[in-house]
């Protein structure tokens, strides 16, 4: 048996909570990993002022996978400038080990807006606005300008779209589409529609569709049903994955993977939610958003069978048991495996 080297990052609020409960599934499922902590996030900044070096991030590489629970401030904290964490850490670690796919599969949970549905966003994770082109002239004036650009490579866009049809035609229903905002973002937008026009015709089995990012918002609530796979930019996947989460049941089920398909740095899994400081130690945080994102885990270190398993005992968790609290859902899932 493989004994997978995982980096943790708890982080904050509940992240090591949900981050605890997680590894607890993984080892119940017979899965043997070996972990190093690592204090990274908002209590590690306002304690000493770091944030990640090149250092720790050498030794995150050397690591098969990343689990991370959550970061950030309590609401309300201002201490933490705003960028710090999200570009300093976690846009850092997306870059660095090149993480360039981000997917998030969705499954719409009983009375939620998507109920019975299954589908995924696969996001491009290291181009579009959040790589940093821009910038701002006469600051502070009444003449101010800012710019932000809107990177798109077609190396980029090429790698994501070829994952978002290897997922598609894995998938029990073989449909890709394309969301993007083509008729106003013309440059960019025709980037993504040229790539995918090349890319289905080696994939002829799978349906492909396109929708401007308005309408996808309206079809994911009125209609989640119509999609399998969706692919889109770093700034539309963002923006998309936290409304699927929402009406496939709240994002404390949304669990996310951020990959490196080429294997040249660690793959980080984590959790859509927040680090819910208001919940800390109360054992009232609901795991099963990390619980599903070290599924997600699995499923790329190649251990297949314990990934599904603990994906299905995740679906059959029910209302009840959810509103147990973190110890009580942790052993109801692994009572199912």
């Amino acid at each position: 048996m493989s004994v997978h080297r995982v980096a943790v990052i708890g982080g904050d609020g509940i992240g090591p909570e949900v981050t605890a409960a997680a590894l607890e599934v993984v080892a119940a499922a017979g899965v043997e990993v070996a972990t190093t902590a690592f204090d990274l996030g908002a209590a590690r900044y306002l304690r000493d002022g770091f944030v990640l070096d090149d250092a720790t991030l050498e030794e995150l590489r050397a690591h098969d996978a990343i689990l991370l629970g959550a970061i950030g401030p309590a609401i309300g904290d201002t201490r933490i400038p705003g960028g710090v964490l999200e570009r300093g850490l976690l846009l850092r670690l997306r870059f660095g080990l090149d993480l360039y796919i981000n997917y998030r599969p969705f499954e719409g949970v009983a009375g939620s807006l998507a109920a019975g549905t299954r589908f995924a966003i696969v996001r491009e994770n290291t181009e579009g606005p959040y790589a940093g082109e821009g910038g701002t002239l006469r600051r502070g004036t009444s003449h101010e300008i800012a710019t932000q650009g809107s990177v798109n490579t077609r190396f980029g866009v090429e790698r994501c779209v070829r994952y978002a049809f290897e997922r598609a035609a894995a998938s029990a229903r073989p449909k890709v589409t394309l969301v993007h905002k083509t008729n106003v973002l013309t440059f960019a937008g025709d980037l993504w529609s040229r790539v995918v026009a090349e890319v289905r015709s080696e994939y002829p089995q799978v349906e492909v569709d396109y929708n401007h990012v308005d309408a996808a918002c309206i079809y994911l609530v009125e209609d989640p049903g119509r999609y399998s796979v969706i692919v889109t930019d770093n700034l539309f996947g963002d923006i998309l994955s936290d409304l699927a989460g929402a009406v496939s049941g709240g994002i404390g089920y949304a669990a996310s993977a951020n990959l490196n398909p080429a294997r040249t740095g660690a793959s980080l899994f984590e959790p859509v939610h927040g680090a819910a400081h208001d919940i800390a130690g109360t054992g009232r945080a609901n795991p099963l958003a990390a619980i599903s994102s070290a599924a997600l885990m699995l499923e790329h270190l190649g251990e297949t069978d314990a990934a599904r398993r603990i994906e299905r005992a995740v679906a059959d968790s029910d209302a009840k048991v959810i509103a147990a609290g973190t110890a009580a859902i942790t052993a109801a899932v692994i009572e199912r495996l």
